[in-house]
C-alpha cells in the first residue's frame, strides 16, 4: 500500500525489457546494425511517450528519472538566462509543497544567488490559488514550477488554468515565462496531454507507473532555452549526454502505452471505490483522525491521515511486522525526523503532522488488503496512544 513510493513492474514491462538486458545490447549510438536495431527501439519509446503527452517525438528527452528531470529543468532554464542575460537576476516561483526534486534545486539557486526564489503557499485542501501565484510574479520572472499532483497528500493543482494564465500574460511580456510541472505522480491517473496543460516542461518518471527504476523523460517544449545539467559524448542533442538506458527506456515506454486509453478509467474507478471504502471505514474505526488535502480534486489511490497521538515511523514499522507496506510521508525523505513540509505547508501543527499515515493503492490491491489494514491498525493506534507523549 505504498505505490506512490513505487510500483511493481506490470509483467509486460519485464518481458519488453528483458531481450536489452540480453542478446540486443548494444550501444544506441553505434552506427552498426546492432546499433541501428537499439536505437530503433528507443525511437520506438519516445514515440510512444510522445503520444501519451501529445507532443513531438524530438520534445522527449531521457532521463534517469523524475530526481534528473526536475533538476534539468529548474536548473537548466534558470542558468540558461543567466548566461545570455549576464548581470540580471532571474525570478523563479515554486509552490510550498513540491517535491525535494524540485525544492532542493530552487534551495540551491536561492543560496547560491543565481536566482531570488517565491514560494506559493497552499490552502488547507493542498491547492493553489492562481490568484496568488498571480500576485508573486516579477518583470524578471523566468520560471514557475507547480507540480500536477501532490505525491504525499494527492491532490491535484489546477495546471492548465494556471498555464491559459501565464499563455496569456506572456502575450504583453519582455520576458517569457516558462512553466513547468513534476507530474511524477500523474500519468497513470490524469490527463497529461502537454497542450492542454499549457505547459512548457513536464517531469515523469517510470517507476511509479509499473515501469522500472532508473528511467524518467523530460517533456521540452520546442524554442524553451535550456542548459545542460553535465557534458559528455553529445547525445539527445548535447541536453542530456550519456549512453542510453536501452532497456530502461523500452520499459518506459511500455509501461507508458499501457496506462493509455480505457483501461486506465476502469482502473482508477476501481481503485478509488478501495480509497474511498478504506477512508470511510478506518474513520469509523479510530478517534481523531483527519483526512488530509481535498477529497475532491486528489489522485484517486491516495488516502493520507493524520493521527493524532501516534508516532508516525513508530505505527509504520509495526504495519510492517504485521505485513502492511505504507509510508508516513514522501520515500526519499523517510530517514528525516522532521513532521512533512506538506503537511506543515496545509496548516496542520507539527506533533499533529508526525502523525501522518500515506496509504498510496495500485492496481494489485483487493479489498481483502484495505479489510487487513482497518483489521490491524487500530490496535496498533491504541498501543502507540497509551505509550505515546503525543496524546
Amino acid at each position: 500500500m505504498d505505490n506512490s513510493a513505487t510500483t511493481p513492474v506490470a509483467p509486460e514491462v519485464t518481458e519488453a525489457m528483458l531481450p536489452y538486458l540480453s542478446e540486443k545490447f548494444a550501444n544506441a549510438s553505434s552506427i552498426h546494425q546492432a546499433g541501428t536495431e537499439t536505437a530503433s527501439a528507443v525511437s520506438n519509446a519516445r514515440s510512444k511517450v510522445a503520444k501519451f503527452l501529445n507532443c513531438l517525438s524530438k520534445e522527449i528527452y531521457f532521463t534517469s528519472g523524475a530526481t534528473e528531470s526536475d533538476n534539468l529543468a529548474i536548473l537548466g532554464v534558470i542558468k540558461s538566462f543567466v548566461a545570455r542575460n549576464p548581470g540580471t537576476r532571474p525570478h523563479l516561483i515554486i509552490s510550498a509543497i513540491e517535491h525535494e526534486a524540485v525544492l532542493e534545486p530552487a534551495k540551491h539557486l536561492d543560496k547560491s544567488g543565481l536566482a531570488e526564489v517565491s514560494r506559493l503557499k497552499v490552502g488547507t485542501s493542498g491547492i493553489v490559488a492562481p490568484s496568488e501565484l498571480a500576485k508573486l510574479i516579477k518583470p524578471n520572472t523566468v520560471l514557475v514550477s507547480v507540480m500536477l499532483a501532490n505525491n504525499e497528500i494527492g491532490t491535484i493543482q489546477p495546471i492548465a488554468e494556471i498555464g491559459r494564465m501565464i499563455e496569456k500574460l506572456n502575450q504583453s511580456r519582455k520576458q517569457k515565462i516558462y512553466f513547468h510541472t513534476d507530474a511524477t505522480q500523474a500519468p497513470a491517473y490524469i490527463d497529461c496531454d502537454v497542450k492542454k496543460l499549457k505547459i512548457d516542461l513536464l517531469s515523469l518518471s517510470a517507476h511509479k507507473i509499473y515501469g522500472p527504476k532508473g528511467v524518467g523523460a523530460l517533456y521540452l517544449k520546442k524554442g524553451v532555452p535550456i542548459e545542460p545539467l553535465f557534458f559528455g559524448g553529445g547525445q539527445q542533442n548535447g541536453i542530456r549526454s550519456g549512453t542510453y538506458n536501452v532497456a530502461g527506456i523500452v520499459g518506459l515506454g511500455q509501461a507508458i502505452e499501457l496506462i493509455s486509453g480505457r483501461k486506465r478509467q476502469q482502473e482508477n474507478q476501481k481503485i478509488a471505490a478501495l480509497r474511498d471504502y478504506l477512508i470511510k471505514n478506518l474513520s469509523k474505526k479510530i478517534t481523531n483522525v483527519i483526512v488530509n488535502g481535498d477529497l475532491k480534486s486528489r489522485l484517486p489511490n491516495n488516502a493520507n491521515f493524520a493521527i493524532k497521538g501516534v508516532e508516525g515511523e513508530s505505527m509504520i514499522l509495526m504495519l510492517s511486522q504485521a505485513g502492511i507496506m505504507a509510508s508516513t510521508g514522501s520515500a526519499c525523505s523517510s530517514g528525516s525526523l522532521d513532521p512533512s513540509h506538506v503537511l506543515l505547508a496545509i496548516g496542520l501543527p507539527p506533533e499533529v503532522a508526525h502523525g501522518s499515515l500515506r496509504i498510496t493503492l495500485g492496481r494489485q490491491n483487493k479489498k481483502s488488503d484495505i479489510d487487513a489494514l482497518i483489521k490491524v491498525l487500530p490496535p496498533i493506534v491504541r498501543k502507540l496512544r497509551a505509550m505515546s507523549p503525543l496524546k
